[in-house]
């Protein structure tokens, strides 16, 4: 029975080849390093668009609650605005005018002009196009108060433009209402 007993010491003796699977076993932890490699990437990843949100979201938000409705006031603004050049431009092309220009000097000055309105609502274009006539009257007495040092410049055309366009959004026929145009843009300026 001694003989027995020293061939089980025998066999765990034999025990040291089973030291291969710990050869197997050494790969595994390269594996846990690529996929650890692969968390520490998707943490990071999901911290910066974390942080990259909340900045977003801070940064547009009003400072305090008063400002909150002119901040949404401000986004209808932003929206209607978008809309508004998401469609195309429509230009209204106006005849020639010929304007006495008010008189600075001896001899008469004249102001020859030709305009276009740009608006990018149709119902606009048709209300103007409808009532035509009091838009050129419009315009005819607006550019027949002016001087002629107060069209040299291009500041004063810039001003000139602004105020055409102020006075051609007026309501119309008194009935109706406001139009809204983009712009006054000058195809022809001739200032004698």
């Amino acid at each position: 029975m001694a003989t027995s007993s020293s061939k089980q010491p025998k066999a765990a003796a034999k025990a040291p080849p089973a030291a291969e699977p710990e050869a197997d076993e050494a790969p595994a932890p390269r594996r846990k390093k690529g996929g650890m490699l692969k968390i520490l990437t998707l943490v990071v990843l999901v911290l910066a668009a974390g942080s990259g949100g909340t900045w977003y979201f801070l940064h547009d938000a009003p400072a305090d609650e008063e400002a909150k409705p002119t901040a949404k006031a401000g986004a209808a603004k932003a929206e209607v605005a978008k809309q508004a050049s998401s469609k195309p431009p429509i230009f209204i092309p106006l005849e020639q005018f010929t304007v006495n220009l008010q008189s600075e000097e001896a001899s008469p000055q004249f102001l020859q002009v030709t305009l276009v309105i740009k608006a990018t609502d149709s119902a606009v274009t048709d209300a103007i196009k409808l009532h035509m006539p009091e838009v050129r009257d419009r315009v005819l007495m607006l550019l027949s108060a002016k001087t002629a040092s107060e069209l040299n410049s291009v500041e004063g055309k810039k001003a000139l433009s602004i105020a055409l366009t102020r006075e051609i959004t007026q309501p119309l026929a008194g009935r109706i209402p406001a139009q809204s145009i983009d712009s006054v843009l000058f195809t022809s300026f001739v200032v004698q």
